[in-house]
C-alpha cells in the first residue's frame, strides 16, 4: 500500500492515472488522506468501485468536491451508508444529480440532513422515489421548499404518511398543485389538517375529486372557505353527504 504522504504527493494527475481496481484497493486511511482536489478528480468509473468503508472515510469537505457525474455513480448501498454529516455536506448540485434509486436509498436521518435548497432542487423522479418513512422524516421547513412538480409526483401512500403538522405547513401553491387522485386518496385526518386558506385555493377539479367520506369529515370553517366553488364542484352525492351542522354553516 502507498504511504498516505505518498498518496498526497501523487497530486491530481496521479489519482487520475490510478485504475478502478487500484482505487478500490486503497485503505480507508489512504482515502481519508486524499485532498479535496484529488477527490474531485475521481472519475465515475473509479467511484463506482468504492466500498462503503472507503466512502465513509471521505471527509465531508472532500466529499463536496466529488463531481456530479461521479456522485451519480455511487452505488445505492454506499448512499445508504452515508453519515448524516456527509449528506449534509453534499452540495445541492450533487443532491440533484442523484438518481431516483440513489435518492430512495437515503436513510431517514439522511433525509433530515438535507437542507431546504436540496429539497427545492428535487425533480419528479426523485420525489416519486421517496418512501413513506422518508416523506414523514422531512422537516416542515424543507417540505415547504418542495417544488410543485415534485410534490405532484409524490405517491398517494407517501402523501398520507405526512403528519398533520406537515400537511398544515404545505404552502397554498403546493396544495393547489396536488393532483385529483392525490386529493381523493387523502385520509380525513390529513385532509382536516389543511387550513382554510389551503382549501380556499383548491381548484374545482380538486374539490370535485373529494370522496363523500372526505366531504362529510370537513370542518365547517373549511366548508365556508370553499363556499360556492365547492358546491358547484360537488355532485349531488357529495352534497348529500354533508351533515346538518355543515349545511347550516353554509347558510
Amino acid at each position: 500500500n502507498l504511504e498516505t504522504a505518498d498518496l498526497v504527493a501523487l497530486g491530481t494527475n496521479g489519482i487520475k492515472a490510478l485504475s478502478s481496481s487500484q482505487v478500490a484497493a486503497l485503505s480507508t486511511s489512504e482515502v481519508a488522506a486524499m485532498t479535496s482536489a484529488q477527490v474531485g478528480t475521481l472519475s465515475s468509473a473509479q467511484v463506482a468501485g468504492l466500498s462503503s468503508t472507503q466512502v465513509a472515510a471521505i471527509e465531508t469537505q472532500d466529499l463536496r468536491a466529488l463531481s456530479t457525474s461521479a456522485t451519480a455513480r455511487l452505488a445505492t448501498d454506499l448512499i445508504h451508508a452515508l453519515t448524516t454529516d456527509q449528506v449534509a455536506a453534499l452540495t445541492t448540485a450533487q443532491v440533484a444529480a442523484l438518481s431516483s434509486a440513489q435518492f430512495g436509498a437515503l436513510t431517514t436521518s439522511g433525509i433530515v440532513a438535507l437542507n431546504s435548497a436540496d429539497v427545492a432542487a428535487l425533480n419528479s423522479s426523485q420525489a416519486r422515489a421517496l418512501s413513506s418513512d422518508q416523506v414523514a422524516a422531512l422537516e416542515t421547513g424543507d417540505l415547504r421548499a418542495l417544488g410543485t412538480t415534485a410534490i405532484r409526483a409524490v405517491g398517494t401512500d407517501q402523501l398520507n404518511a405526512l403528519g398533520t403538522d406537515q400537511m398544515g405547513a404545505l404552502t397554498t401553491t403546493q396544495v393547489a398543485a396536488l393532483g385529483s387522485q392525490q386529493i381523493a386518496n387523502l385520509g380525513t385526518t390529513n385532509l382536516n389538517a389543511l387550513n382554510t386558506q389551503q382549501f380556499a385555493n383548491m381548484s374545482s377539479a380538486q374539490l370535485g375529486a373529494m370522496t363523500t367520506t372526505q366531504v362529510a369529515a370537513m370542518e365547517t370553517a373549511d366548508l365556508v372557505a370553499v363556499g360556492s366553488s365547492g358546491l358547484r364542484a360537488w355532485n349531488s352525492g357529495q352534497v348529500a353527504a354533508m351533515g346538518t351542522d355543515q349545511l347550516a354553516a353554509l347558510t
